[in-house]
């Protein structure tokens, strides 16, 4: 018989990739440029350069049949070596090796990681808004996500909301930052104040509580904005970081976890993380793409676009009469809608061929997310159908 758990997930699924698919659709029709598809985050701008030509060279210069192998469970082991000295350098941490699991990208990274600290009955918080898909990363290891209602005045966590909510059945608090969707960067006040009151709990409970700290857009942030490594900040912290955005490779699929080296179970941790690969079919992710990424971990494709497109947006998405909290990196925005029902007001965009996707799904009532990761000149053509929805309704 079939899995009736996914059967139902059919009938669940994404919004962002369904509006991505109109936004194809209607593109097709009427033109790639006249449809303002703010939908999905796909990076806008190339790789690095220094990416490609170290691909060209390893096709070129390495012998294909070693090339082309299974990696070790865990990952090269120079790809990881390169990416502890990468932390110590720009963080001040003191990773090693052995702290190190290569991944496919920020999902897998949350997927082993929820695995690892959590048992079935156990509980995840995160905090509103959210990125959707952790409902399926954490529902399927049989734990159970609890959502903190958002502080809508500035998106960093709601604490009073969350310390009525902890208890010991907690294991681990996913955070998300710079957070998809909002934008916002928690502050270092935030990160040290979650991490004291997380303290406080761990001993209270008599037992550890990880932040499993989801870290794609960690350098896409922007000028003068506080961003603390959270890892820094508290010793039981499992980084799970993807060079989907920082290089542009979504497609590629890779990335890491860093379990920080003051957690008493770090080299069990990543140990452990093998093993999950295992019940899940991960088995590492391509040899060739670890090897590429270790040669460009102290650069980034050229992310200055994101903050042109974020300015315009805010700046003239305001002055229209809409509000913003004004993110601090990302390429996304959350603007309040102009009525409560957001999924009617999507829709109604959408006759502009103005896609925008709802917030209901990152747990908000009454706002909508904007991937700005588009062509400039594309964003400012695309205020006069922000213009002419708000003319409906101002």
């Amino acid at each position: 018989m079939l899995n009736q758990h996914f059967i139902d997930m059919c009938g669940q699924k994404s919004v962002i990739r369904e509006l991505f698919m109109y936004g194809r659709e209607r593109a097709a029709e009427i033109g790639y440029e006249n449809v303002f598809d703010y939908s999905l985050g796909n990076p806008s701008v190339a790789p690095p350069e220094s990416f490609t030509k170290e691909m060209i060279r390893l096709l070129n210069e390495c012998e294909p049949v070693s090339l082309h192998g299974y990696s070790p469970t865990l990952g090269i082991d120079s790809a990881r070596e390169a990416v502890a000295k990468s932390l110590n350098d720009r963080f001040d941490m003191q990773y090693e090796k052995k702290d190190i699991f290569m991944v496919s990208g920020a999902a897998g990274a949350i997927a082993h990681s929820v695995r690892a600290v959590t048992k079935p009955g156990d509980e995840v918080i995160t905090f509103a808004p959210f990125f959707p898909e952790y409902r399926p990363y954490i529902e399927a290891t049989g734990a159970t996500l609890k959502i903190v209602p958002a502080d809508i005045n500035n998106f960093q966590i709601n604490f009073d909301a969350f310390i009525d909510m902890i208890n010991d059945k907690v294991m681990a608090v996913l955070i998300n930052t710079p957070n998809n969707p909002s934008g916002i960067v928690y502050s270092t006040e935030t990160i040290d104040k979650l991490a004291m009151i997380l303290t406080e709990k761990e001993e209270e409970f008599g037992h550890p509580i990880y932040i499993i700290s989801d870290e794609p857009y960690r350098e896409i942030v922007f000028e003068g904005v506080d961003s603390p490594f959270v890892a820094a900040h508290y010793n039981n912290t499992i980084t799970c970081y993807s060079f989907s955005k920082s290089l542009s490779l979504p497609g590629e699929r890779i990335g890491y976890i860093a379990v920080n080296p003051a957690c008493g179970d770090s080299e069990l941790l990543v140990d452990m993380f093998g093993q999950i690969s295992r019940g899940i079919g991960h088995n590492c992710p391509p040899s060739i793409i670890q090897l590429a990424v270790s040669k460009c971990l102290y650069e980034t494709s050229d992310l200055s676009v994101y903050e042109t497109n974020k300015n315009i947006l805010y700046t003239e998405l305001s002055k229209i009469g809409y509000e913003i909290v004004e993110p601090g990196g990302t390429f996304y925005m959350f603007p309040k809608a102009l009525e409560d029902d957001a999924v009617a007001f999507c829709n109604k965009a959408k006759e502009l061929d103005l896609i925008i996707v709802p917030s209901n799904s990152f747990g908000v009532d009454g706002h909508f997310r904007i991937s700005y990761c588009i062509p400039t000149e594309k964003v400012e053509r695309s205020i006069a159908a922000f213009q002419k929805l708000a003319d409906m309704y101002l």
